[in-house]
């Protein structure tokens, strides 16, 4: 224009044709170069957001986004979603072994990249276009506001760095994309997961994997997930507990917004609802409820037999909280626990009093320490097992005999140091005026209960010992017909050894040979052969075994019927609650019946089926009895490998005392073999009877009711096992009786494991929270599920008014 201008001043004439040339030449060349700096602006776009697809997830939208402003988004969209799942079923198979490579985002980014790749020569194609569009809309987007950046905005990105942009649309897409993490299970299950460290767990490597799904896999999944079961009264308190899985469970009330109220109105109630006192008794922290009825103890017509010292439990179990003793702290590890524990933990010296010089017990600073002695054994327990197996060849201690009955153990050194000689002890003695032996027991790691040899039959089954013990126990067992010998002969497996090493055996005073005399009498009218009487110079005490016989020979050839044979409808495992009477059980004939054989050897009868479980029986599980065992065997094992050991934190060097709260064949005790602990089995009174079972493969265990209190101290376990227990008996009994109990015989920082009905599992986990114990998982799947808490020392404030008042 200029040109022209300046032509018409100087009055020359230029040709209209060559200036029309020039002016479209000119402005053909501005075009060109206006559309080369445009298409330079867009094309390294495309190149950032390709090369930037490893780094973040989003960023691949970017490219699309001008093509989705002017087609409307839509058939990118769709586009995205045909080809995101075959890309993310690829992904999940590559990082099924290695969790937390990539996060969430990240999955769904390389999910877009084939789709990148497909779509890139088209999108150059576009690119002259998009820059017209763009040019044309300029107006537009000034006046409604940048819809590129807007739809930047909502997938929460910045054009710039690819950072998420902070804002109420971003925060819903969040809460979406937390929505498909609830949803994307495995196909057909339902399943919940809270874990107090993230990765503790395998299964959340499929969890992560699963998260990176798209909204067309997430509406395949909708309706199944709608019947997924989740303790949503607990939800707000497990989001708290991990980072990784907030999405699991934040969203399951927007799946069915009414379960969501009919759960968690009534948990948060039920929650509020659970109040605790401690526990108005005499006995403070050393509380055991069916021991300390005092108002029971009152009533009885006679404590001639020991009557006081048997179980006489409450009508009403108590739902109170023993209070801790005054200094207590975290139990020394086995086995230091074994010479020494804390003196605060059980504050008594009275024992250390009378029995010091025995070796027993010493004060000693903070601690109590157990230098190994007993009444019998001054100069170490060590010493005085392998004296016995010296004089007994045939005891052959951690082989052929495996489980014992320690009766009147005082702190169970001697049962604590035949662990070295692989054996197991059950020690049992009364709480009397030797103040906490059991406890003693307990705190050291040694397995003990609470029982007297009284009017009842202690709560075992017949044939199951392989050797009884008494060092000196005080059981008179000579009186009345040998009442108590016989309860012994009860539990002594056919061929089983009595060991005694009581004064009568080697002391000459009048009532010591007295004794022994009525002892030889009674002993050979029960057939048992007194096979070694020796004396331990070093204790200076002496040691009678006898050993029970293998058959019904000798019963059959006795010239009088005294003691007489029990009736044929006695049913010598009939334990619960049951007389004891003078009477003998015949040996079993049958070759195939329990007790007509001696065990396999240690260790080789812990993994083999009895030889009396027979396939024509039918096992707990609905298998035929040897394959139940074994699938039994075969689960625990897994599970403890699996999810115990390395998928729970637990600390396994800090448990020692553990309880099966419902055992059925023993395969969670035998799955923890190779661990520094012992398993106390309970198999409650209402369930199929496979204690015996649990003795014939070398564990031990004990009868229970478990709408009474258990017969041990306050704080005696470390860990306690529930499968499927809380479920059966909470209709019985109530849970609040039996969680009260719980917390009386865990330890602080002890765990318990529960394995329930979802249902149960939600219901526990609300009480325990009531109870300020640590959640440190939950898991469900299926309506089963998995729960583990830990105890603190909180106790609560308020105290009971009711008494229980100590005998």
């Amino acid at each position: 224009m200029a040109l022209g201008k300046y032509s018409r001043v100087d009055g020359r004439k230029s040709s209209s044709y060559c200036s029309t040339v020039t002016i479209v030449v000119f402005v053909a060349l501005c075009l060109v170069g206006v559309w080369m700096m445009t298409s330079s602006s867009v094309v390294p776009v495309q190149n950032s957001d390709v090369s930037s697809q490893g780094k973040t997830s989003d960023a691949t939208t970017q490219v699309s986004e001008s093509k989705e402003s002017s087609n409307g988004g839509s058939e990118s969209n769709n586009n995205a979603g045909d080809e995101s799942n075959p890309t993310d079923e690829g992904k999940s198979k590559q990082f099924e072994d290695n969790p937390g490579d990539l996060p969430e985002d990240a999955t769904k980014g390389d999910a877009s990249v084939s789709q990148e790749e497909n779509n890139s020569n088209s999108q150059q194609t576009e690119s002259t276009t998009e820059v017209k569009q763009e040019e044309k809309s300029t107006e537009q987007n000034e006046e409604t506001g940048d819809s590129k950046s807007e739809t930047q905005s909502e997938s929460g990105i910045d054009n710039s760095d690819g950072k998420k942009i902070e804002d109420k649309d971003s925060e819903a897409g969040e809460k979406n994309e937390n929505k498909s993490v609830g949803e994307e299970t495995e196909e057909g299950s339902d399943e919940k997961k809270s874990v107090e460290n993230p990765g503790e767990l395998n299964e959340k490597k499929d969890q992560e994997v699963d998260q990176g799904s798209d909204e067309k896999a997430d509406g395949q999944k909708k309706d199944q997930s709608s019947n997924e079961v989740f303790p949503s009264g607990a939800q707000s308190d497990l989001l708290n507990e991990t980072t990784t899985q907030n999405g699991a469970f934040s969203t399951q009330a927007s799946e069915s917004k009414n379960e969501k109220e009919t759960q968690k109105s009534p948990e948060s109630d039920k929650e509020s609802r659970y109040t605790w006192k401690v526990c108005n008794s005499t006995a403070g922290p050393d509380y055991i409820p069916c021991l300390d009825n005092l108002e029971a103890i009152r009533s009885l017509r006679s404590t001639k037999h020991y009557e006081h010292r048997e179980r006489h439990c409450p009508d009403n179990p108590p739902t109170c909280l023993v209070p801790l003793p005054e200094g207590y702290q975290r139990s020394v590890e086995w086995p230091t626990s074994r010479e020494k524990i804390w003196y605060h933990n059980v504050p008594h010296t009275k024992l250390a009093e009378v029995k010091g010089h025995q070796n027993w017990v010493k004060v000693s600073g903070e601690y109590l320490t157990f230098p190994g002695g007993g009444t019998q054994f001054k100069h170490g327990a060590l010493h005085y097992i392998d004296f016995i197996q010296q004089s007994i060849p045939d005891i052959a201690w951690g082989k052929r005999t495996r489980v014992i009955l320690d009766v009147g153990c005082g702190v169970a050194s001697f049962g604590g140091y035949l662990f070295d000689r692989d054996v197991l002890a059950m020690s049992l003695a009364p709480k009397d005026e030797h103040e906490a032996q059991v406890q003693f027991a307990l705190e050291r790691g040694i397995p003990a209960i609470s029982a007297v040899m009284g009017t009842k039959r202690l709560p075992f089954p017949s044939r199951v010992f392989d050797v009884v013990h008494c060092a000196r126990c005080r059981v008179p067992w000579h009186i009345e017909g040998g009442k108590l010998l016989l309860e012994l002969n009860r539990l002594l497996r056919p061929g089983g050894l009595f060991v005694w090493s009581a004064t009568p055996v080697y002391q000459k005073l009048p009532e010591d040979v007295e004794i022994w005399e009525a002892m030889k009498k009674l002993t050979k009218a029960m057939c048992w052969e007194l096979i070694s009487k020796t004396k331990d110079r070093v204790n200076a005490v002496g040691v009678a075994v006898y050993r029970k016989p293998m058959d019904n020979e000798c019963y059959e050839q006795r010239s009088e019927d005294a003691p007489p044979l029990c009736q044929g409808s006695d049913d010598p495992n009939a334990a619960w609650n049951v007389p004891l009477q003078a009477c003998l059980h015949k040996a079993p004939v049958a070759t195939s019946e329990r007790g007509s054989q001696w065990p396999e050897s240690w260790p080789a009868r812990l993994s083999k089926s009895p030889y009396w479980l027979l396939s024509s029986q039918v096992g707990v599980y609905g298998k035929p009895a040897p394959e139940d065992f074994t699938a039994d065997y075969e689960h625990w094992k897994h599970v403890v490998k699996n999810s115990y050991i390395n998928g729970m934190g637990i600390n396994w060097s800090t448990v020692r005392n553990v309880m099966d709260m419902r055992a059925i064949y023993g395969g969670f005790a035998a799955a923890l073999r190779d661990l520094n602990v012992w398993v106390m089995n309970i198999v409650s009174v209402d369930a199929p009877d496979t204690l015996p079972i649990i003795y014939e493969r070398g564990l031990f265990g004990i009868y229970h009711d478990w709408c009474e209190s258990f017969s041990t101290y306050p704080r005696s376990y470390d860990l306690l096992h529930a499968d499927h227990l809380f479920s059966k008996i909470k209709t019985k009994c109530g849970l609040p009786a039996i969680v009260a109990e719980v917390d009386r015989i865990l330890r602080p920082e002890g765990k318990l494991i529960v394995r329930d009905k979802v249902e149960a599992v939600t219901e526990l986990e609300s009480m325990f929270k009531s109870m300020h114990y640590e959640i440190r998982m939950t898991y469900s799947k299926d309506k089963e599920g998995l729960l583990c808490v830990q105890k603190t020392m909180w106790r609560p404030k308020e105290v009971e008014t009711l008494t229980y008042a100590l005998a």
